[in-house]
């Protein structure tokens, strides 16, 4: 392969991994594509690390002019302008899925875009428990570091399920980009990269949020294998989500 055409696809990669994990419109500029996304995975906990850094220092400007919880929700919201919400929608989805009778009936929910009970008790929970865990973060004057490792350590998560775990469909929607085209280099890669961001920036603490992280992955893994026989873009989303959750609340408890 000539070194420009490698170069261009080093960098299609780039804008894949930014493209699909955020709402900046690379996708306007260069045409991308779900191989373009798949190449990128390695580079998931570094764009996370920038979603949480930027995260971070909206929660930590506006703790100047109000309180951890109220800075922690505009935060929070800024977080969505940035993604699209992508994750939560993800966590709703799968959490109406567990309402389902059968695999059948689950997979068919999560086609659907409207939000059920389920879904919506599970954003309450989810962006409650967040907001409350990182209003104590910016009390301890640790908020903006530990959104920037669960920001890296969460896009990180969804990686080794894409991985290990066949798509659980037999079409592949846009949700599902990553479905059987994640390699072991970009799942071991980005999980490496994830924990090397962790260990940098808060030390043995990053590395007790690694751990959290790495059990969680495992749960879900085997949960899904048994509920669905695999994943879909929106169990993808919820393990994104949840181990962003998981990874602040293991860092108020050990910082």
């Amino acid at each position: 392969m000539p070194a420009g055409s490698a170069a261009a696809t080093q960098l299609r990669a780039v804008a894949g991994a930014v493209a699909f994990l955020t709402r900046i419109p690379l996708g306007r500029r260069v045409r991308l594509d779900g191989a373009d996304v798949a190449r990128g995975a390695v580079l998931f906990p570094v764009v996370g690390a920038g979603i949480g850094a930027a995260v971070g220092l909206t929660a930590v400007l506006m703790h100047t002019l109000l309180p951890g919880l109220p800075a922690a929700a505009v935060a929070l919201g800024v977080g969505l302008i940035l993604t699209g919400a992508i994750h939560l929608d993800g966590l709703a989805d799968t959490a109406d899925a567990v309402g389902g009778g059968s695999r059948a009936e689950a997979l068919a929910i999560m086609r659907d875009h409207a939000v059920g009970t389920y879904g919506a008790a599970a954003l309450a929970i989810d962006l409650l428990v967040k907001a409350g865990v990182i209003a104590v973060l910016l009390e301890q004057d640790d908020a903006f570091l530990a959104l920037i490792v669960a920001g890296a350590l969460s896009r990180a998560a969804a990686l080794p399920l894409a991985y290990a775990l066949p798509y659980a469909r037999a079409d592949v929607g846009p949700g599902g980009v990553l479905g059987g085209r994640v390699s072991i280099w970009s799942a071991t890669g980005g999980i490496a990269i994830a924990g090397a961001i962790a260990a940098a920036v808060l030390g043995d603490t990053g590395g007790w949020m690694l751990g959290a992280v790495g059990l969680a992955i495992v749960l879900l893994g085997a949960t899904y294998r048994r509920w669905l026989g695999g994943v879909t873009g929106d169990t993808l989303g919820a393990a994104s989500e949840l181990a962003e959750t998981l990874a602040l609340a293991v860092a108020a408890a050990t910082l």
